[in-house]
C-alpha cells in the first residue's frame, strides 16, 4: 500500500475533496479541514494503517506529531508504520 496516497485519499475524504486536490504543499486549514476534521482523520489513519498516532486533540501544538502539512503528515505516518513494522 502505497502510504503517501493512502493518506491524501483520506484527508480528500474529510475535505470532501478530489484527491488531486490535496498536494504536499497544503496545510489542512487550507484544505478546509477544521479540529474535528483532523480527529476524525487521525482515527482514519490509525486505522488503515494499525498504528497509534501521538496526537493530543486537545493539545495539539504540544503533541510529537507534526500536522504542519499534508506532506509532514504523510512523513510521520511513513515513520511511524516504519518503526512498528521494524
Amino acid at each position: 500500500m502505497d502510504i503517501q496516497n493512502k493518506v491524501i485519499e483520506i484527508i480528500a475524504d474529510q475535505a470532501m475533496l478530489d484527491p488531486s486536490d490535496v498536494t504536499m504543499d497544503k496545510t489542512l486549514e487550507d484544505l478546509g479541514i477544521d479540529s474535528l476534521g483532523l480527529v476524525e482523520s487521525i482515527f482514519a489513519i490509525e486505522e488503515a494503517f494499525d498504528i497509534q498516532v501521538p496526537f493530543n486533540a486537545n493539545e495539539p501544538d504540544q503533541s510529537d506529531f507534526d500536522i504542519s502539512s499534508v506532506a509532514a503528515i504523510v512523513a510521520g505516518i511513513q515513520k511511524l508504520v516504519a518503526e512498528q513494522h521494524s
